[in-house]
């Protein structure tokens, strides 16, 4: 509610402050992939600060446990599961462990992918087995999680499904087309499935981060590189992975339930579409 004091327009809310803080996400249950270190790491942490049930899941058994301990000494539920997306008998034994453990899997993020360990190099360069794995690990690995999670979703009535694709998808990024092309797959996987998840009340999103600073890629990138990814954004500093943790519990939670098939750009402003 608004009224007008002098010149200035004054706003005054008619909810008061809660007097404590409600936790978004308190007992919901959510799978994040390649969670033992960097952005998925980070994504752990904060959906269990806001309540959440996790499992953490990846390939690097000591970084998931690392993972789950954490969550733990917060006070906070979790549970590791070693998988390897691209194998269907795995994202199968992680939806199963998942469901014995907590009951239900309210939230599938898809986050594990192949990406600071990848060469640059023209795309004629690029083996055909390595296009292979890049494939398996980013595009059809997201693909089969999302079968997997899929009967649990349904016969609980709902869900919620985050998958992560990259802002190099709307630049373009030259020297990396499997990953490129791999994370394009990931945005056209989100639209196409939004329609047939719709009628079992299953959302399914996209995040597309920007170059993001981790722990894993700081060798990666060169001061110079950084300065001049900054330069184009609109804001202009690193990104690190707290960046994206907004739209992450926005994307899990109640706040996005009647917003499918889309995909958020979350990069300081380098890319505007």
């Amino acid at each position: 509610m608004g009224f007008v004091c002098g010149s200035k327009i004054v706003i005054r809310s008619e909810i008061s402050a809660p007097s404590h803080h409600k936790m978004r996400l308190d007992g919901k249950v959510i799978i994040v992939t390649g969670a033992a270190r960097g952005i998925g790491r980070a994504y752990a942490l904060a959906l269990a600060k806001e309540g959440a049930k996790v499992v953490v899941s990846d390939i690097l058994a000591d970084g998931a446990n690392s993972t789950v301990s954490e969550i733990e000494k917060a006070g906070g539920s979790a549970l590791a599961v070693i998988a390897d997306v691209s194998k269907e008998s795995d994202t199968k034994r992680l939806a199963e462990e998942t469901a014995n453990k907590y009951g239900r899997i309210d939230v599938l993020v898809n986050n594990a992918a192949k990406n600071t360990e990848l060469k640059w190099g023209s795309f004629h360069e690029i083996s055909v087995d390595l296009w292979d794995q890049v494939m398996a690990v980013n595009l059809r690995g997201p693909w089969l999680c999302i079968k997997s999670v899929f009967p649990y979703m349904k016969q609980q009535g709902g869900g919620k499904i985050v998958n992560i694709s990259s802002g190099t998808f709307f630049l373009g990024t030259p020297g990396f087309a499997h990953y490129v092309a791999a994370k394009a797959g990931v945005i056209g996987l989100t639209r196409g499935l939004s329609r047939e998840l719709g009628q079992y009340n299953i959302t399914i999103n996209a995040i597309a981060p920007g170059l993001t600073v981790t722990e894993v890629n700081t060798d990666v990138f060169t001061p110079a590189h950084l300065a001049e990814v900054n330069k184009a954004k609109a804001l202009h500093r690193d990104q690190v992975p707290g960046d994206l943790v907004g739209t992450m519990l926005f994307l899990c939670s109640s706040d996005s339930d009647f917003m499918t098939g889309q995909t958020l750009v979350v990069d300081g402003g380098r890319h505007m579409h």
